[in-house]
């Protein structure tokens, strides 16, 4: 009996840190990524996210640490793990003077593909850019660019493949598209690795997160793991008047004048509407439901300041 060949990761992050002078931007990062998983990489702003992307892609060189795409290292190996990795990377940048196939040529070119038009065409048809492929990049409006990203990150079928805030300030129609023409790759075996301020995207379509906080790996499990770690319901409140204590003590967050309540249980929710009707509280809108991985992450990351401030969580 032949024994098992060991699958090749297709992110391994070890002992991985990045300072800028008295700046920690990585402390200490582990990390794994199987082949064909689709993972998410969540934080708030300044959390890392980027800078890990950044060091993973060969262009940032880490303080200390290894990083290891499909099994290359980024540094000793940087030809093959480059060759290996497709990256969206969050900024707009673009030759002005190419239309949009001529872009995707020239990056073909870069990867010395050649003969490469029926994938071209494919990406261009399945991203919705098939209309504008003899556009020039300059007539393109801010979310064609973004598709135009995503294409050149996919133009040499890498197996793996980073998004960072693919979606930021694009309309829905592209998210659709996106998403569709995504998960069909990662069901052809492509691992994709997503970054997004969206937490719902995350939950619809990563089947592992990872949460950053300040340089750290915060939270590392399944999708389905992470939700359950909240149990109870969410309830969201729009009042006119000041909340009773009794309804304050079950805050979480405020969003847009709303106020976010976490419940133990069912009979809390009657509770809660009664004791604001004995507060003289007009309600304008009640909705509840079940938590989410945007609760999950404010746990966490709640829960995590406060075991750094001395305070228990």
């Amino acid at each position: 009996m032949c024994a098992a060949i060991p699958v090749t990761a297709a992110i391994q992050v070890s002992s991985l840190s990045k300072r800028y002078g008295t700046i920690s931007a990585l402390d200490d990062v582990d990390l794994t990524v199987e082949a064909g998983e689709f993972f998410g990489l969540l934080g708030p702003n300044g959390a890392g996210k980027t800078t890990l992307i950044s060091i993973v892609a060969g262009l940032v060189r880490a303080t200390s640490g290894r990083v290891a795409v499909l099994g290359h290292d980024v540094v000793q190996d940087a030809r093959a793990a480059r060759l290996a990795l497709g990256v969206v990377p969050q900024e707009l940048a673009f030759d002005p003077f190419f239309t949009v196939r001529e872009t995707l040529v020239f990056q073909s070119g870069y990867f010395g593909l050649k003969d490469n038009g029926a994938w071209i065409d494919e990406v261009l048809e399945n991203l919705g850019l098939a209309g504008r492929a003899n556009t020039n990049m300059r007539a393109l409006s801010g979310g064609m660019k973004r598709r135009v990203l995503v294409a050149q990150a996919l133009v040499h079928k890498p197996p793996v493949i980073v998004l960072d805030e693919p979606t930021a300030g694009v309309d829905v129609e592209l998210r659709q598209t996106l998403w569709s023409f995504i998960r069909r790759l990662n069901r052809e075996g492509h691992t994709i690795v997503l970054t997004t301020h969206y937490l719902e995207e995350a939950q619809a379509l990563c089947q592992r997160i990872a949460m950053l906080k300040a340089g750290r790996v915060v939270a590392l499990d399944s999708t389905r793991a992470l939700l359950a770690r909240v149990a109870g319901l969410q309830m969201t409140l729009r009042a006119r008047g000041a909340l009773p204590a009794s309804v304050i003590a079950h805050r979480i967050d405020e969003r847009d004048g709303a106020v976010l309540l976490r419940l133990s249980q069912p009979t809390d929710v009657a509770q809660v509407l009664n004791d604001c009707a004995a507060a003289g509280c007009v309600l304008d809108d009640v909705e509840v439901g079940r938590a989410d991985l945007e609760d999950v992450f404010l746990q966490i990351t709640s829960d995590v300041a406060s075991v750094r401030h001395g305070v228990a969580a």
